[in-house]
């Protein structure tokens, strides 16, 4: 039987290894099945650290031949198959356009409509402003200069 290279087909797994898991892979009316190597890095879209924990020996999983190299040998990936299914039934969206985040300045609003305030209110304000932006230039220098010694 001879394996079409991009064709999706069902197998069961024979055996797991650190590096992959081995598929036999059976055509439709065929009974001499062809045996692929899925690798580890085909299996899922996120971290494998132990095929063990995503396969088992004698699981049905549908593979993609992804390629064949002179000798015979036959690569599948299992994430190629999966996401091969998915595209096709799914009609692909239009992305959004994400927009770069403008920094945003928090400033207390004032109770009191700044029309309405007294000269008091409008000092008070002043001065509270001023405080945090000296706090906020002190901070900035101490992590620039780092330490610094006083004469």
């Amino acid at each position: 039987m001879q394996l079409e290279v991009g064709q999706i087909y069902e197998g069961c797994v024979k055996s797991i290894t650190p590096y992959g898991a081995f598929v036999a892979v059976a055509a439709e009316g065929d009974s001499k099945a062809v045996t692929g190597m899925v690798h580890i890095s085909e299996i899922t879209n996120s971290f494998v650290r132990d095929i063990h924990d995503h396969l088992s020996e004698n699981d049905t999983v549908k593979v993609k031949v992804i390629g064949v190299n002179p000798q015979g040998k036959i690569s599948m990936s299992i994430k190629q198959a999966v996401a091969g299914e998915q595209t096709a039934e799914q009609e692909p969206r239009p992305r959004k356009r994400r927009e770069s985040p403008k920094p945003r300045v928090w400033e207390p609003k004032p109770t009191i409509p700044q029309s309405e305030m007294t000269f008091e209110d409008m000092l008070l304000r002043f001065k509270q402003h001023s405080e945090e932006n000296i706090c906020d230039l002190k901070r900035s220098s101490e992590r620039k200069g780092g330490s610094r010694s006083r004469k």
